[in-house]
């Protein structure tokens, strides 16, 4: 198998160390590693399968060397600028940031659901949103099936979402200091505040949530709408997911369909207490999903719970399951 050189930038954030430990574990075909980061953070290092690598600051000329896979998370700013660098040099991008998503000349991919889109891309790929990650996973195979009509989503969503400044916010307010990351403490608290206001009352991840959806299930006539709000848990995001369809459904065949779904794991069994749960999702890479019922209040609805780990599915190892098909489209 041809060895590739890759680079990681942002790898000392919380996602950049976590898109370490995948790769570990993926065992991907690395000849030369990179880790990139802003000067602040440069000459530290880092351990990749034992051997230490020491950190660089990232500039215009740091893909002057044949990087052949560059996976950003470093923030938006940063891959606007430096994602068409890294491509115009033969490199292609998968970006965590929201910078390229809603692009039309950039693919937006879940391996799960879409690994086909990644054939379009130019030089770049966008990684999701964490919680559209998770949520579509679960709700291809089902509009496959049954052809989605409507969705609703409310968000339950953990404070490493918010990277490291959120991660603290949480532990200081736990001790009874106030929050530096949120605007109002999130200990003993919900926020329904993810991102900023816009215009129309939603915030900017309701609407990623909404706009992305329709993209990456090709369904832009898809209606949508969604409450996102941070809950007082540290990692791992669970979404209630009200799911309208055009067709009929038998409940059985339904969750049948969820169990042989690639990335799924159905945990149904509420007579016993059985469901998906933010403390066993964290440090898996699947989708899992519970609570599945019938919504009677209309023809064709059901309910749905879904949760999984917003670090490693929701960023990194998503996108090092994007690397793994440019991989293959390589040998």
């Amino acid at each position: 198998m041809k060895k590739i050189n890759l680079a990681i930038v942002g790898a000392t954030g919380m996602v950049g160390r976590t898109l370490i430990k995948v790769l570990e574990e993926k065992d991907l075909p690395i000849e030369n590693l990179y880790l990139f980061a802003s000067s602040r953070s440069a000459g530290k290092t880092i351990t990749f399968k034992g051997k230490e690598y020491v950190v660089e600051e990232l500039t215009e000329n740091s893909f002057d060397r044949g990087i052949d896979i560059a996976l950003f998370s470093a923030g938006g700013s940063t891959s606007l600028k430096f994602a068409p660098i890294a491509a115009s040099k033969g490199c292609v991008v998968v970006d965590n940031s929201s910078a390229w998503r809603m692009n039309p000349d950039v693919p937006l991919v879940v391996p799960e659901v879409n690994p086909e889109d990644v054939k379009l891309h130019k030089g770049i790929i966008a990684n999701p949103n964490c919680s559209t990650i998770q949520a579509v996973v679960a709700l291809k195979p089902l509009d496959e099936y049954y052809n989605i009509k409507r969705i609703i989503y409310s968000t339950y969503q953990a404070v490493s979402g918010a990277g490291m400044g959120g991660w603290q916010d949480l532990e200081e307010g736990i001790k009874g200091n106030p929050p530096k990351k949120f605007p109002h403490p999130i200990f003993n608290n919900c926020l329904p505040h993810i991102d900023v206001f816009t215009e129309n009352g939603y915030t900017k991840e309701e609407i990623k949530m909404i706009e992305e959806t329709r993209k990456i299930l090709h369904r832009q006539d898809l209606k949508i709408t969604a409450t996102t709000v941070r809950v007082p848990v540290f990692n791992s995001h669970s979404e209630s997911i009200n799911v309208e369809f055009e067709k009929p459904f038998d409940l059985e065949e339904l969750k049948e369909v969820l169990r042989k779904a690639p990335g799924v794991i159905v945990q149904d069994d509420p007579e016993n207490n059985v469901y998906p749960l933010a403390a066993n999702a964290t440090g898996h890479d699947e989708v899992f999903v519970g609570r599945i019922r019938r919504d009677e209040s209309v023809e064709n609805g059901v309910n749905l719970w879904v949760v999984a780990d917003n670090i490693r599915k929701g960023a990194a190892s998503n996108a090092v399951q994007i690397a793994e098909i440019l991989i293959k489209d390589m040998q």
